[in-house]
């Protein structure tokens, strides 16, 4: 039983090592050139391949950016995978090499190695030949090689120009931009000419002012609230412009507080607050003063204003804060 054993294990490794063999005889790496000689700067083509079955890790030799020491790598193609088509389970990778030498003579490209899961397998090495270039010394001093002719397009000035197109388009941009503002700028008006009025003082103002309310004969209508509201307001613009304060929205005691330190007669003073006192108590307190105290708050009125006018030397024309005309 155990000789049974031993004989189907051998057998078993046989058969594996025949399998093993079959594949590694399907593994075909390859190295050759496009031209085995070329002039002096000028290049060729070194094309690395492998062919394999399926599955199999392939281990692709690394090139580095030299040959030889003296054969140069100039570009390194993409490795492309193609299947066979006459057999589905082999494949084939290739990749190109473009290499060139500046120095003549002949040069060894090494085999390379390809390690796969089935052992290490080589290329066959080749040999290189950089001839130099013949010079006549009876001629004059010409190029190895003409100048090839390269395609410029508008696209590759506008990649090395961009910048400046960019730059002329804000320009015009900015013109296109400043153009329509001052279309559209509406010109300034002028300044209005002010005009010289002429000034006139304050109690005149007050004291015609005065004499058309009594002309309105507003209390005689029973607008007795009316013709406070007026007669308090009048004399309001008469202060203003006669001692410089302000009285507007001020109650009748912040306007004494204002005229503190302005001077008037003690006199005056109590016939004004008498005055404003009872506008107040009349517009806000609903008084109804006799006919005889309406007509008499517009006598106190026009004396008050009489008496505390300010005199004059000579009329200027000027514009003051009440009284324009």
């Amino acid at each position: 039983m155990i000789g049974k054993i031993q004989r189907f294990a051998i057998i078993l490794v046989v058969i594996s090592g025949m399998f093993s063999n079959v594949k590694a005889q399907e593994i075909q790496p390859q190295a050759k050139l496009s031209q085995t000689a070329i002039p002096l700067g000028d290049q060729t083509q070194l094309h690395l391949s492998i062919r394999f079955p399926t599955g199999t890790a392939i281990t692709w030799p690394l090139l580095k950016d030299s040959i030889a020491g003296k054969l140069l790598i100039v570009e390194a193609g993409k490795p492309d995978t193609t299947v066979d088509q006459a057999d589905k389970n082999l494949q084939t990778i290739r990749q190109s090499f473009t290499i060139t030498s500046f120095d003549p003579g002949t040069y060894q490209i090494p085999a390379y190695e390809f390690k796969t899961n089935n052992g290490t397998f080589k290329s066959t090495p080749l040999a290189l030949t950089i001839t130099s270039v013949a010079v006549d010394t009876t001629k004059g001093i010409y190029d190895i090689k003409q100048p090839i002719a390269v395609s410029y397009t508008f696209l590759d000035w506008l990649k090395d120009n961009w910048h400046w197109v960019a730059l002329g388009f804000a320009i015009l941009a900015a013109i296109i931009v400043l153009i329509f503002y001052l279309l559209k700028k509406k010109p300034k008006a002028k300044a209005p000419i002010m005009e010289t009025r002429k000034f006139v003082p304050a109690h005149q103002v007050a004291l015609s002012k005065l004499s058309a309310l009594r002309d309105k004969k507003l209390w005689q209508s029973g607008l007795i609230k009316e013709y406070y509201i007026e007669l308090s307001d009048i004399l309001r613009q008469y202060l203003e412009g006669r001692y410089d304060i302000k009285t507007h929205e001020k109650t009748t005691e912040e306007i004494f507080v204002a005229l503190k330190y302005k001077i008037m007669e003690p006199t005056h003073r109590q016939l004004l607050k008498q005055m404003l006192s009872l506008a107040d108590l009349v517009k806000f307190a609903k008084e109804k003063p006799l006919a005889t105290e309406n007509e008499q708050a517009m006598d106190t009125a026009i004396t008050f204003v009489e008496e505390t006018k300010m005199v004059l030397q000579s009329n200027e024309s000027k514009i003051g804060k009440d009284g324009l005309v």
